[in-house]
């Protein structure tokens, strides 16, 4: 020990450099992307590999480096972990690791295309690479109701969330049953949307009197209004 570090600091004291990747500590890397990765709900398993540097990149000896995750930095896919030396030098690098989760998600049975709506029969569940797409992919049914892929999606191809679109209710024109609800009472009216809304986000809706009243896009173009 002693003679390891009396090599440390006279390399320091010379001015010697060394390889970067050689000091990079590979498993406290690792270890520290697992830490704060912590436990992912529904995974099947994950797996982190800690990339090659520069080997042109040559930095002072350090005896002490820690890792550190830089503001706004996702472990997710390709991504980099700061290190930096705690002592010895004064210096701070870009680490960079690859995270891949895996676990059950949705896949294509047959392909389907652009703004098609997708059926539970549409799909069955495999593990699948989640890391490979930037929102992860579909794991329920349920994510996938009211919403339709944005470009064709090939068979065997896991469904990508940010493939997804909201399939609109009701779109400019359509005409619609505006339904005003209140305390013990109801009232239904024929109006026009006058622009699209998905299922849940707020209309604006023209009545035959030409009055324009905000409600709330319902499957089968209907319109709800709360009083």
């Amino acid at each position: 020990m002693r003679s390891s570090l009396t090599i440390f600091w006279l390399c320091a004291c010379l001015g010697i450099t060394a390889s970067a990747q050689a000091q990079v500590p590979v498993e406290a890397v690792r270890q520290f992307v697992q830490n704060e990765l912590g436990t992912i709900e529904g995974a099947d398993r994950v797996d982190i590999s800690v990339g090659q540097l520069d080997p042109k990149l040559q930095l002072a000896p350090c005896e002490n480096a820690e890792p550190f995750l830089r503001s706004g930095a996702r472990l997710w896919g390709r991504s980099f972990v700061g290190l930096r030396c705690a002592s010895g030098a004064r210096w701070t690098i870009n680490v960079p690791v690859q995270v891949r989760i895996f676990g059950p998600g949705l896949v294509a049975m047959r392909q389907l295309a652009a703004g098609e709506p997708i059926a539970e029969a549409d799909v069955r569940t495999e593990e699948v690479e989640w890391t490979r797409e930037a929102q992860s992919v579909a794991r329920e049914a349920s994510q996938l109701q009211h919403r339709a892929p944005t470009r064709r999606i090939e068979a065997g191809q896991a469904i990508a969330l940010n493939l997804l679109s909201e399939i609109p209710a009701v779109v400019q024109g359509d005409p619609v049953k505006l339904v005003g609800r209140g305390q013990g009472f109801s009232i239904t009216t024929d109006g026009v949307a006058m622009a699209a809304a998905a299922v849940g986000q707020p209309v604006r809706v023209r009545v035959d009197s030409g009055k324009i009243i905000t409600g709330t896009a319902r499957d089968g173009r209907v319109v709800e209004v709360a009083f």
